[in-house]
């Protein structure tokens, strides 16, 4: 018998060092499945693209807005009263649009039979 597929939704992280001029590189993925209460993120700097874009980025500003998503996903209790809250808050929190360093694109939907390696996979093709 196969296994049941479940949805999921996930947004890609994106590093933007100059917010006015609004180039950016993908960072990372945020990966949400309801049904399996599953929340997670990959994430990974290249700082030769990110210079490529700026000379001057803010690369441990950078590293630290990822390290704060990692840290709501897990619901660590250094990410505040967001942290508290259930997966799916934290996951449209995290998707919302923001004018920050590090932004979350569009959401997007599919399905897996497995959430873990469906975000190893999203996040290899889509940042490594």
């Amino acid at each position: 018998m196969t296994p049941a597929r479940q949805a999921f939704e996930y947004a890609v992280l994106r590093a933007v060092p100059r917010v006015d001029r609004g180039e950016f590189v993908n960072v990372g993925v945020v990966l949400y499945s309801q049904a399996t209460d599953f929340l997670a993120a990959r994430s990974h700097i290249d700082p030769a693209r990110l210079r490529a874009l700026d000379d001057a980025v803010d690369l441990p500003a950078i590293d630290a807005a990822l390290a704060a998503v990692a840290a709501m996903c897990a619901g660590d209790a250094s990410a505040g009263p967001v942290g508290e809250q259930p997966p799916g808050e934290r996951f449209r929190w995290l998707a919302a649009p923001r004018s920050t360093v590090v932004q979350a694109g569009p959401v997007h939907a599919g399905m897996t039979v497995d959430p873990a390696p469906e975000l190893d996979r999203l996040f290899d093709l889509l940042v490594r």
